[in-house]
């Protein structure tokens, strides 16, 4: 709305900015200055000014300016409207009289608001009674029950056509209001209207501000021919406008620091019983421009939750081409992928609230998720193909709109896929002095292997499968006890994932994460986590082809990650050099076969000389003691 001339200048002189800054932010005077910690930062040393004489406040660190109108709407996440009508109110200034032809409407929509809020008590009520006995069982199933359903307001369509348009008419409302409310079905050619939500457990919809404006339900018969229904759009609802649980989630959005967006009702709901609170959903559509706008009043960085199987990664690719051309400096989101075959409310349920939050704690990037679009299905064995796929990077790219965006996304997004050529093709990775050259082989690399190289990602890739999938760790217990990780922060991994991985209990990949930190190794699981061969992983279309990547990496770190060990293991057991040279040529052999293609017949002779090599590593060492001790 408009206001009147000097009204809004009136408004901000009669309520200092500091006494409104000060309930969030401790203030402290300095010269005819206050100062403090920001708010939109984590900050150290303060940086945060407010100014009563000038009206306005300046973050330093973040660049957030403004005055006190935009204060609250940044830290309370209200609306321009709700900022100013609160600060009248504290002020003891009536709102302006708006426009008579918009205060007609909002007196219409006042009136129907009455008729949702009358039916939202009428399922209510119906959910409690004798008829709501199969509702109440669905959700005690769900383990939905007790506070959180009063919360929500959760209720019970009967499966009468007419007993809400009873009620209503008992209640001095017209059929016409009845139907403008989205809430009966009429029209010319049906004899007598009736009620839209029959034998559904309904869920409300309501507007930031709370009131109820639409209602969604779930079907409990097999039957139906939906199994969620909303509300049609009506002069109160129009479903891309609108977040469900906007109003409840915006608090708690704040005091986090994110919103999660997440599929459904049920998953919202779950995740507030198991104590989760900034969570929100779209209406059974794909994300549009309006709610990308409301999850950005809400945050930055809005985490979007996806089931982790194919389904929900190809899910977050179409929100990447949603989100791009809307994409501005200091906005963006970031993507959470559930482990396969969970929602959320399942995931709280079954392993609890800590679960959860160890999967929005390891959401992906924007660009990191871009840049997984990208490469999806591509191939790259040529130089023909890798031109390509950088021409479709820098395509994608020139969409965005902002030019500052463009350039920076342009080089992440390079360098990334060079440094993903590299550990391919085995050249040296991007830095600014060098600039992209081929890594120049050495003499542990006669047969064109990089020993150091190929032994880093290789740990990387052993580890990132077992991430994705721990049972693997059972399964092959005993080649992977006989392998040496070059890298001791990877064996120090490894060793914890025997010690969680117990045989016979099925393991959640959140629970691997969660259960290596506190330990010392946070920094080294989030580099193998965001690493390329963990994006492949987890992007595996089943468990074999997972377990296929993993035996592949498990072959080509016995067989070829070996030489300088093995070398140095002959010099060092002097006594026994026939038997190291056909232990060495055994391995040579086996290399030769992995570079030619997949070994023929089963992996004996693989775990064979895997458990050899350890056996002969134990000798050596201790040859080692004794030449030391003895000299």
């Amino acid at each position: 709305m408009s206001f009147p001339k000097g009204f809004l200048d009136e408004l901000k002189g009669r309520v200092r900015v500091s006494e409104i800054v000060g309930r969030k932010v401790k203030l402290t005077r300095r010269g005819r200055e206050f100062v403090g910690l920001s708010p939109f930062s984590n900050e150290k040393s303060p940086s945060f000014t407010v100014n009563d004489d000038k009206q306005f406040y300046h973050c330093f660190s973040s660049g957030e300016h403004g005055d006190v109108i935009k204060f609250l709407e940044k830290t309370e996440n209200l609306s321009f409207i709700e900022a100013v009508e609160r600060l009248a109110a504290e002020a003891g200034m009536d709102m302006p009289e708006r426009d008579p032809f918009v205060a007609t409407r909002e007196k219409e929509a006042a009136t129907l608001i009455d008729v949702m809020e009358m039916a939202a008590a009428f399922f209510q009520q119906k959910l409690h009674e004798g008829v709501g006995a199969e509702a109440r069982a669905y959700l005690e199933r769900r383990s939905i029950k007790g506070k959180t359903l009063d919360d929500f307001g959760v209720g019970y369509a009967p499966e009468s056509r007419h007993e809400l348009m009873g009620y209503l008419t008992s209640r001095k409302i017209t059929v016409e209001q009845m139907a403008e409310a989205g809430l009966i079905i009429s029209g010319p050619d049906i004899a007598t209207p009736y009620d839209r939500f029959r034998n559904r457990v309904m869920f409300p919809i309501a507007d930031a501000r709370g009131r109820v404006i639409a209602f969604g339900g779930r079907a409990l018969s097999a039957d139906a021919k939906a199994k969620y229904l909303n509300s049609p759009d009506t002069p109160l609802f129009h479903k891309g406008r609108v977040l469900y649980n906007l109003n409840r989630a915006r608090k708690p959005a704040y005091d986090d620091g994110t919103v999660i967006a997440v599929e459904g009702y049920m998953d919202v709901i779950g995740l507030a019983q198991g104590g989760i609170y900034n969570a929100v959903a779209p209406l059974g559509t794909a994300l549009t421009e309006d709610q990308i706008g409301l999850l950005w009043r809400m945050a930055p960085e809005p985490i979007l939750c996806f089931d982790g199987d194919r389904a929900g990664i190809r899910a977050a690719f179409r929100a990447i081409d949603r989100i791009k051309p809307l994409l501005r400096p200091g906005h963006s989101f970031r993507f959470a992928l559930l482990p396969s075959g969970s929602d959320p409310d399942d995931l709280v349920r079954d392993k609890g609230a800590d679960a959860f939050r160890t999967v929005v704690s390891d959401a992906k990037s924007y660009a990191e998720m871009a840049f997984s679009y990208l490469l999806l299905d591509e191939r790259l064995e040529g130089p023909d193909d890798r031109g390509r796929v950088e021409v479709k990077l820098d395509q994608w790219v020139s969409e965005i709109p902002n030019e500052i965006l463009q350039r920076h996304y342009r080089k992440t997004l390079r360098d990334w896929l060079w440094n993903h050529f590299a550990e391919v093709f085995g050249w040296k990775k991007f830095n600014k002095a060098s600039g992209y050259t081929p890594r120049r082989l050495t003499s542990v690399t006669a047969r064109g292997i990089d020993r150091d190289l190929l032994m880093s990602r290789t740990e990387t890739e052993l580890l990132a499968c077992l991430f994705c999938s721990p049972e693997l760790v059972n399964v092959y217990f005993d080649p992977l006890h006989c392998i040496d990780f070059l890298d001791r922060q990877n064996l120090n991994i490894l060793q914890e994932l025997f010690s969680f991985c117990s045989e016979g209990e099925r393991i959640e990949r959140s629970e691997v994460l969660q259960a290596m930190r506190g330990r010392g190794l946070d920094d080294h699981v989030r580099m193998i986590t965001t690493s390329m061969p963990y994006r492949r992983a987890i992007g595996m279309n089943s468990s074999e082809d997972l377990e296929v990547m993993f035996l592949a990496s498990l072959k080509m770190f016995v067989a070829r990650g070996q030489y300088a060990e093995i070398n140095r293991d002959a010099l060092a057991l002097s006594d026994d050099e026939i038997a190291i040279k056909e232990f060495y040529d055994r391995v040579t052999w086996l290399s030769r076969e992995l570079r030619a293609g997949p070994i023929a017949g089963d992996d004996s002779e693989f775990f064979k000389i895997a458990e050899e090599y350890r056996a002969r590593r134990a000798l050596a060492e201790k040859a080692e003691i004794k030449r030391t001790a003895a000299g």
